[in-house]
């Protein structure tokens, strides 16, 4: 491999190195001079008032420095947590944005178990906790509801006396439903399909971590934060929260330890450390256990929904009708009410050309903790109630669900010679070939030799089963204007600068976090490539609001189809400048020039420059284009022209065991289009993450509630993850349709693999059912032995 032609080759993750060394630096590596440690005191109930608190026996005990209650951070006059989104009812009613006060205060309620009342700040860890524990509180225990339907009923506990109905919002998208009413009547076969998508707790690797640190010499303030988004962290807890200037506070996000979306939350704990470490004017320490983590970080999905889709007499979809519930929790959190709304509304076109679609949702407060985007956010959700029914249809209609896939697809498009997409719901698609990656996922299936070996088996009394499934998600998030214009409180662009060393050698800032993602490798080829330098002379910087200009952190698979993007522009600012240089000290016009390889030349001549001796001359511009200035550092931002659009087909086989309905997943294949690719190793691997992510939900994984508000599975005794032995070897592969409006041609990968894989894995267990004669139309998810047992049982 050349040591400049870095795009497309799968290059070793540069920051791996430290991590597999142990030399990664995480937010609760990070030791400070004077370093205190926090405890929180937490509602034992989902839904109780707080009669008193009484903490003068604990802040007497060894090594307490402080506690702080509701009753404090109420007398500071501090706001509560914003919400990042706001979608009004349909009758143009504002939205319900209820406060999130960082401590429940005296008379106050407390909303979800774990729920903070106050704070200890101690020496030690171990000292904050005992005092914790001796931190009094008198309870009134009331009613709680969980359930997001049962919540909307009448004679529902009420979670905010503000919120009548427990509704946030309302909301619908679609054509009229008088239009889809009528189609679904004149359909002649409908496939209805009542079911939940259960709700799913994040378990990132990393539990959350924060440190505030206030520096009374210069009155700023140093937050340290386990956080997807640092700049926006900055953002809502200065102009919302706080109301400290953003010029007094850096915000820093080290090494994270994953997030899926889960860490996008602009949490209570955040601006808690970094209020109270001005207050005891000593840095404070706060690290989540894994009990924490289960109770308190926002969980994702969580749906309650009744979809409907008509079918013609040839198998053509005629309509798609659903009315969904959609649990928020007892709070807004910062993305909470778009995920249910625009991420997953707009995606219910999926790869058909459905013409009539109507969806009615309602945003629903619940005493749980609050939902938020998790891998996917509502785009997994979308497709796992569309290849649902599109399977179920095809057993019930006697169809191949391949063929009626096949009639129903959007015939293919470039997005340049051909026009993106128009759905009935909002989007425009920009270029696609869904047939492409179906096939040839049927391909690497052997798809006929399989129905024959399923017809085998059944005759042999075994369960062998096949699920389809094929999804589109939009990524790159996306127009600030039209996000805006769709209840967004902030743009949705991302920011770059590109400085060139004197000695050649580049620093990209960007405002794209990682946290698992390989930034540091993938930012790195690109630039290095467009430079024609290696990639050791290029050091990536993210992480850190003093250093970066602006950014709007990672989620939603936007890093390399905006964040990327924005790299791109500055490049070409450095290179449009170079060129300037490079003109005149080869005494010819820019226009005469052609840059490959690390060297500007002049065309048709062996005359040339190299990008190393020109950015030296930009610092020592003795020899130089009048007018010019000196030095080699640019800024941009990059503003999307639309959403990205990755798609793809994952097809799962399973054995579903007669005797005890354990289902063994073997074979599963997944053909993605990702528009181009800069790194397949690191799209591969994040293939296979959000595989075993999806399968999780699918076979193993579901947050229970009961009816008291308790989480009865908050360990990993009781949630169940997906290991190596539950998962066979992937098969997968790609197919390239670039993005036609982002200088890479990139979609985006982070969360394709959990979006199509649940749907895939359902539909092969139901399919291998059918074969057996269990003509079972849905089974609740997470598919164990035992519900899959019963629902033979009871066909």
């Amino acid at each position: 491999m050349s040591n400049t032609k870095y795009i497309g080759q799968s290059v070793k993750r540069v920051e791996d190195k430290r991590f597999i060394t142990g030399k990664g630096r995480y937010t609760d590596d990070i030791k400070l001079v004077g370093m205190t440690y926090a405890a929180f005191v937490r509602s034992p109930y989902a839904h109780a008032k707080v009669l008193s608190i009484e903490s003068a026996e604990a802040l007497e005990m060894p090594g307490v420095v402080a506690i702080f209650t509701g009753d404090d951070i109420k007398a500071s006059g501090i706001g509560g947590v914003p919400t990042g989104w706001v979608i009004n009812f349909r009758n143009g009613d504002t939205m319900k944005e209820p406060p999130h006060p960082l401590l429940i205060a005296t008379s106050s309620t407390a909303k979800h178990i774990g729920d903070p009342v106050a704070v200890v700040i101690a020496e030690t860890y171990a000292q904050a906790v005992d005092a914790a524990e001796a931190v009094v509180v008198d309870w009134e225990d009331l009613p709680a509801v969980t359930d997001a339907f049962k919540a909307t009923q009448d004679g529902a506990t009420l979670v905010h006396d503000s919120a009548p109905g427990n509704l946030a919002f309302d909301w619908e998208l679609g054509n009229p439903i008088s239009e889809v009413d009528a189609a679904i009547e004149a359909s002649a076969h409908v496939t209805t399909l009542d079911f939940i998508n259960q709700r799913m707790v994040p378990n990132a690797i990393e539990p959350r971590s924060y440190i505030g640190h206030y520096d009374e010499a210069t009155d700023k303030y140093t937050l340290y934060t386990s956080t997807q988004n640092p700049h926006l962290i900055r953002l809502l807890m200065c102009a919302f929260v706080l109301g400290i200037p953003e010029h007094k506070v850096r915000v820093l996000g080290p090494d994270v330890g994953g997030g899926f979306g889960s860490k996008i939350f602009h949490y209570t704990e955040e601006a808690l450390v970094t209020w109270a470490s001005q207050k005891i004017k000593r840095p404070i320490k706060w690290t989540e256990t894994r009990s924490e983590a289960f109770m308190l970080d926002a969980h994702g999905r969580d749906h309650v929904s009744k979809a409907e889709m008509g079918f013609d007499a040839e198998g053509n979809v005629t309509a798609l009708r659903i009315k969904t519930y959609a649990n928020l929790g007892a709070y807004l959190s910062t993305f909470g009410p778009v995920v249910p709304t625009f991420l997953h509304g707009t995606l219910l076109q999926g790869l058909y050309t459905t013409p009539k679609i109507h969806i009615e949702l309602y945003g629903v407060f619940t005493h749980t903790v609050a939902v938020d985007a998790y891998r996917g956010a509502g785009r997994p959700e979308a497709t796992y109630l569309l290849e649902r029914l599109m399977d179920l249809a095809a057993l019930e209609m006697g169809k191949d669900p391949v063929e009626l896939r096949k009639r129903n697809f959007i015939p293919a498009f470039d997005g340049v010679e051909q026009p993106g997409y128009q759905t009935q719901v909002a989007l425009q698609y920009d270029s696609g070939n869904y047939h492409g990656v179906l096939e040839r996922a049927v391909e690497m299936l052997d798809y006929g030799n399989f129905r024959k070996e399923q017809k085998e088996a059944a005759q042999n009394g075994k369960l062998l089963g096949v699920g389809f499934s094929t999804y589109i998600e939009a990524c790159g998030i996306a127009p600030s204007a039209v996000v805006g214009a769709l209840g967004a409180r902030a743009g949705l662009y991302e920011s770059a600068q590109v400085r060139v060393q004197p000695t050649g050698k580049v620093s990209v800032f960007s405002g794209s976090h990682s946290h698992g993602q390989g930034h540091e490798t993938t930012f790195a080829q690109i630039v290095a490539d467009k430079f024609g330098i290696p990639m050791e002379d290029v050091d990536i910087v993210h992480g850190d609001s003093d250093a970066v200009a602006f950014g709007m952190g990672t989620y939603g698979s936007r890093s390399l189809a905006v964040g990327g993007s924005a790299i791109v522009k500055s490049i070409d600012k450095v290179l449009e400048k170079g060129a300037k240089i490079a003109a005149h000290k080869l005494e010819c016009a820019a226009d005469d020039l052609e840059f490959a390889e690390g060297k500007w030349t002049v065309k048709g001549t062996d005359q040339s420059i190299s990008f190393g001796d020109v950015a030296l001359t930009a610092y020592i511009p003795h020899v130089y284009p009048e007018g010019l200035e000196p030095g080699m550092d640019f800024s941009s931002f990059y503003d999307p022209a639309n959403f990205t659009y990755p798609f793809g087909c994952h097809i799962a086989v399973v054995e579903v065991d007669k005797e005890t309905g354990k289902v063994r997943l073997r074979r599963f294949i997944a053909v993605d289009d990702v528009g181009n690719v800069i790194n397949p190793m690191i799209v591969d691997g994040q293939i296979h993450g959000g595989l075993a992510q999806g399968i999780g939900q699918a076979l193993l994984e579901g947050a229970i509630y009961d009816e008291n508000g308790q989480l009865t599975n908050g360990s990993y005794m009781d949630y169940a993850m997906p290991r190596a032995d539950d998962l066979p070897m992937f098969e997968v592969d790609r197919q390239i349709t670039p993005c036609p409006h982002n200088p890479l041609g990139v979609k985006g990968a982070g969360e394709a693999g959990c979006i199509g894989s649940t749907p895939a894995v359902v539909n092969a267990v139901i399919d291998a059912l059918w074969s057996g004669g269990y003509q079972v139309k849905d089974i609740a998810m997470p598919l164990t032995g035992e519900r899959v047992w019963r629902a033979m049982q009871n066909n």
